[in-house]
């Protein structure tokens, strides 16, 4: 126990003064320029000018692909299976590497600062779902050594649906929520990733999970995309003890873009955005706040070509809504009338949330932190 007591409080230490040290001179870059921006998921896009306009500095990259798996129940499961993901990430890397003068390899934190200086993008590839590893539990986990040399440095455990590693935030038996625990295979996965320097993210990870990888991790955990429970009681928003544990891990926890798991209201604001970043600061502390996006860095493409017209296009999530309701999953018994907000599903989303978080009170200094520095932090700690 004191053990990890001392392990924690040296995580925290290194996050709030050490690594802020080293980045003395690229934060005052930032803030005598450009202030830097940092997003917690995106994709890459398919017209490179994007990046540019976004005036994003860097982001955490999904390039991982699907099967879709039907379950007994009906519903479906989308696995990032090993054939897959390897097939993306492949021809991810191809795309970077055949574009320098727009896009940066993200290996490690130096590039964000590259990146920032240079006018280009770094990207740092992610895969939403460990389990393109699963098949090598029993051979050293060596399919993430595979993943690491064609460039992945952040993975997530799971996706929605609990597999070999990790239970997820949508595991349910058709009465309760199943908040299953991280395996012994997955005290097994984190170690590996801390061995091998890659981010270790619980996004869709069951509220269990979650507390359980903060414990076992010996580096700073995210979860790069999500929604604060206590704002909106839903099986993907996130309660207050996961938050409190990924900062307490010297960590970080992104506020994403999909605004039913944002607020209930029938119109949702840039201000209900603002609550959860507010929430995530007061539970978790100003270094534990950062943006996401979940969505294209131009917004969500369908809301876009209806001119972000919510009763039209929260129709596409409907049937999926309705099956996980079905199986009495939390909140999915509030039906959804919005997926995002009008203001922020935009390709100059981040210079809109920088503006409204100045409006909302937050100094410069978190403004920093929040919109991209936080995230700086943890990828030093992590990466190097």
């Amino acid at each position: 126990m004191k053990h990890e007591l001392n392990r924690r409080q040296l995580i925290k230490a290194i996050a709030a003064g050490g690594v802020l040290s080293q980045l003395g001179s690229f934060s005052a870059l930032a803030t005598q320029g450009k202030r830097l921006y940092m997003d917690g998921l995106c994709f890459l896009p398919d017209d490179l000018n994007d990046l540019k306009s976004s005036s994003i500095d860097a982001y955490l990259c999904d390039i991982s692909d699907i099967e879709a798996i039907k379950q007994p129940d009906g519903t479906t499961n989308y696995k990032r299976t090993y054939q897959a993901c390897m097939k993306s990430i492949s021809e991810a890397l191809t795309r970077v590497n055949d574009n320098p003068d727009k896009l940066i390899l993200g290996n490690t934190s130096a590039d964000i600062q590259e990146a920032h200086s240079t006018g280009k993008t770094a990207v740092f590839f992610q895969i939403q779902g460990a389990d393109c590893v699963e098949d090598s539990i029993g051979s050293n986990l060596n399919q993430v050594d595979e993943f690491y040399a064609k460039g992945l440095r952040a993975l997530q455990l799971t996706h929605h649906y609990g597999n070999k590693f990790s239970g997820g935030a949508l595991d349910n038996d058709g009465v309760q929520e199943l908040n299953k625990p991280l395996t012994q295979a997955g005290k097994q996965l984190i170690a590996k990733l801390n061995d091998k320097r890659i981010l270790v993210d619980v996004s869709h990870s069951s509220p269990q999970s979650a507390l359980d990888t903060a414990k076992a991790s010996n580096a700073p955990i995210v979860q790069s995309h999500g929604a604060v429970r206590a704002i909106v009681n839903h099986a993907r928003c996130s309660p207050d003890d996961v938050i409190k544990a990924i900062a307490d891990t010297g960590g970080l926890f992104g506020v994403f873009m999909m605004s039913f798991w944002l607020t209930n209201d029938k119109i949702p604001t840039t201000e209900h955005y603002i609550s959860h970043l507010k929430h995530v600061a007061n539970v978790g502390g100003i270094d534990s706040v950062a943006i996401a996006n979940d969505y294209p860095l131009i917004g969500q493409k369908k809301l876009l070509k209806l001119d972000n017209d919510n009763s039209e296009g929260v129709k596409q999530y409907l049937d999926w809504w309705h099956s996980l309701r079905a199986k009495n999953v939390l909140g999915y018994d509030i039906e959804p009338v919005h997926v995002v907000i009008p203001e922020l599903n935009h390709i100059q989303r981040m210079e809109r949330i920088d503006s409204a978080l100045a409006k909302s009170g937050f100094s410069s200094s978190d403004r920093d932190k929040i919109m991209g520095g936080n995230w700086q932090r943890v990828l030093k700690n992590v990466l190097g």
